[in-house]
């Protein structure tokens, strides 16, 4: 399929991950990318990565802290002016943060997660949306999470980021839908990404894996879910064929979120 031939997108956190394996499925559908991460070498393995996959892929990154409201303007200004319009964005950087119970949760670690997590979405979705509204047509994916539609015991400053950004895809999707922009978010569960094992050691310590076997079993698939599951799913909310799925979250976690 070419479902993104003459399509520009935008992916946050294209530096590993999720965002990585994002852009190679848009790239091998012909889609041009603009990967943005604070990480330089990650955005390097990306791009050589997605070239592997898609010699003919036109591929642009930057560096940008998506916490900061002029590096993202800076980001959309830097996407437009290579490529003139943004048809897709995935608003996918994200941290899980540190690991504890609510009343020992440090006030400036909640905070950076927030930063990130839920205003990095905003700003994001707040200067997109601009460029798609003048465009009248767009689509855009937040990447939220199983811990934005139930608890995640010992996050709270991931969970309260996460229900924000499932708040706010809601709300925008509504808000935009008139203007031929959809708006969307996945809710990933246990996903083997460099996240979920920073979190797994958190839990584990050298354990880890151990700890990575208890955390899947709340799954009822009982495995991780890979990278590129993830991406085809966003391939498809992002291409023109889910234009009519809007302001709603999609889970993406093996049927975790609905196991009691």
């Amino acid at each position: 399929m070419n479902r993104f031939e003459d399509k520009v997108v935008i992916i946050t956190g294209g530096g590993s991950g999720l965002g990585r394996a994002a852009a190679k499925q848009v790239a091998v559908e012909g889609g041009k990318l603009v990967l943005v991460d604070l990480n330089a070498k990650g955005l390097e393995e990306s791009k050589q990565e997605i070239l592997t996959a898609a010699p003919q892929a036109e591929i642009e990154t930057i560096e940008a802290n998506v916490a900061n409201e002029e590096d993202v303007k800076k980001y959309v200004a830097f996407a437009v002016e290579k490529f003139g319009k943004i048809d897709g964005f995935f608003n996918n950087a994200g941290i899980e943060g540190k690991q504890n119970l609510t009343e020992d949760f440090g006030i400036e670690e909640f905070q950076r997660v927030v930063d990130i997590n839920l205003n990095g979405v905003f700003y994001g979705m707040k200067h997109v949306l601009k460029v798609m509204k003048e465009q009248g047509q767009g689509s855009i994916v937040n990447t939220a999470s199983v811990g934005g539609i139930r608890g995640v015991g010992n996050q709270s400053g991931y969970a309260a980021s996460k229900h924000g950004v499932v708040g706010l895809t809601r709300n925008s999707g509504i808000e935009y839908g008139q203007f031929g922009v959809s708006i969307k978010a996945i809710a990933p569960g246990a996903i083997m990404t460099p996240m979920v094992e920073g979190s797994l050691k958190q839990m584990g310590g050298d354990n880890w894996e151990e700890a990575g076997k208890e955390f899947v079993s709340v799954n009822p698939m009982k495995r991780f879910g890979k990278p590129e599951e993830v991406g085809y799913l966003v391939a498809f909310l992002l291409s023109n064929q889910a234009d009519f799925i809007n302001a709603t979250v999609v889970p993406i976690d093996g049927g975790q979120s609905y196991k009691y």
